[in-house]
């Protein structure tokens, strides 16, 4: 399905059809990415043993038989989960999402030819629960994003996948410093682009933030997905986001839609990366994936595609020249040039720390809440704007209009009684 203004807009990359019951047996048959998008031929080299990656999400429940083993850690960040991150938060199908997600990250499966098989079926899974929309409780939605990517950091994730958006371009100032943090610590980030069927027309952030390697979706025919995938120029691959499947907290298996499916898979490729090449930095890794990445669309870059489709194999053995700088951008850029009037996160002791020893939560820092996004400086009310004029000016106006009808038809009808009462 990706917080005040700005801590109610934090949705998931959401199942866009309705969930379908599916059985073990089916399941692997289901799976088509494994071999269109060089899953099975890259596990000849790896499958992920040895990297971690963290699903910030609605929890994972770890004890699914699909995920059996992979779920070896994690914390709940908005104070309504579990410590271990693994209960579901939400109602209906928002609750399931981090497990369908992880299913698809690194399921185990449940037998040689049932269960789901993840992208990357060797990787360990850190479950980091987080709590939006009518779920949320007293830690806003951006703050909990924030915590979430220094623990996951703290706490040895070599990759973090995201498959939520903020519905707005934008990100807080808290978010600058926690994606710096992850950066300077060698962490691969993976964020989805959000889906237009859920009201996402444009990729949202975090999947905006530069470094962060964005997700599109592409139906079965490696078409850009209308209902499942935004558009945007920070698109760097495309994967499947149609006709998945997943594991549902408390067993069993669901056919589900959304770029929170394409985003998992794409963690799935880079954990695989990162096994077969530990020797590789961050940038390197994510170039592997773009480089490789099989053409679509015609212009290349493109903001449906990326640099095309997913081809795990590709990235796993494919020899790809060195680089020197993340090629989905630089965020200690962005924050120098657009936060000038600012502090700069990116100069923050806290963004550039080691990690606390023994990865203890409570170490990391928690942001400071922030105001709403959009809050009005109080000299702009005195100055004549359009859109001061229409949320200020024009809806006060009207409320005094309709105060000064009122007392006017209260002091006319006290007049017209009180001439009664005198020709009496």
């Amino acid at each position: 399905m990706a917080a005040t203004v700005a801590a109610s807009a934090l949705v998931l990359g959401a199942a866009l059809v309705p969930a379908t019951a599916a059985r073990a047996d089916q399941v692997r048959d289901l799976e088509y990415w494994l071999n269109d998008y060089g899953f099975s031929q890259a596990w000849n080299t790896t499958r992920g043993a040895g990297v971690t990656v963290a699903v910030i999400d609605t929890g994972v429940d770890g004890s699914v038989p699909d995920l059996a083993g992979a779920v070896v850690g994690g914390t709940d960040v908005s104070e309504v989960g579990a410590p271990t991150g693994q209960k579901p938060l939400g109602d209906a199908e928002s609750a399931n999402h981090g497990t369908w997600v992880a299913s698809l990250l690194a399921g185990r499966g449940t037998g040689p030819g049932s269960g789901v098989l993840g992208a990357a079926p060797e990787a360990k899974i850190l479950a980091v629960s987080v709590a939006l929309g009518k779920a949320m409780g007293p830690v806003a939605s951006d703050d909990q994003i924030a915590q979430a990517v220094r623990w996951s950091v703290d706490n040895g994730a070599s990759v973090i996948n995201m498959s939520l958006t903020r519905n707005t371009l934008d990100w807080p100032t808290s978010w600058d410093d926690a994606f710096q943090y992850a950066f300077a610590h060698d962490v691969v980030i993976v964020a989805a682009a959000g889906n237009r069927g859920s009201g996402t027309s444009e990729v949202g952030a975090p999947a905006t933030i530069p470094g962060v390697l964005t997700v599109a979706g592409v139906d079965r025919a490696g078409k850009a997905s209308f209902d499942a995938s935004a558009q945007g120029i920070t698109i760097g691959v495309s994967a499947p986001s149609e006709q998945l499947v997943g594991a549902n907290p408390g067993g069993g298996y669901v056919q589900w839609a959304g770029t929170s499916g394409a985003a998992p898979l794409v963690s799935g490729a880079v954990a695989l990366v990162r096994a077969a090449h530990p020797e590789l930095k961050a940038p390197d890794v994510i170039e592997r994936l773009i480089r490789t990445a099989k053409p679509a669309g015609g212009t290349v870059p493109s903001p449906i595609y990326g640099f095309g489709l997913l081809d795990a194999a590709a990235a796993v053995t494919t020899n790809v020249p060195h680089v020197t700088a993340n090629p989905m951008g630089d965020l200690g850029d962005w924050i120098r040039i657009h936060r000038r009037a600012q502090s700069p996160s990116a100069t923050s002791p806290s963004a550039t720390s080691p990690p606390s020893s023994g990865g203890n939560a409570q170490a990391v820092p928690v942001p400071a809440k922030l105001s709403p996004e959009r809050a009005l400086p109080w000299r702009q009310i005195l100055w004549p704007q359009w859109s001061v004029l229409t949320a200020f000016w024009l809806p006060f106006a009207l409320i005094v209009g309709f105060l000064a009808l009122v007392a006017l038809g209260g002091v006319g009808a006290w007049l017209h009684f009180r001439r009664m009462r005198s020709r009496e």
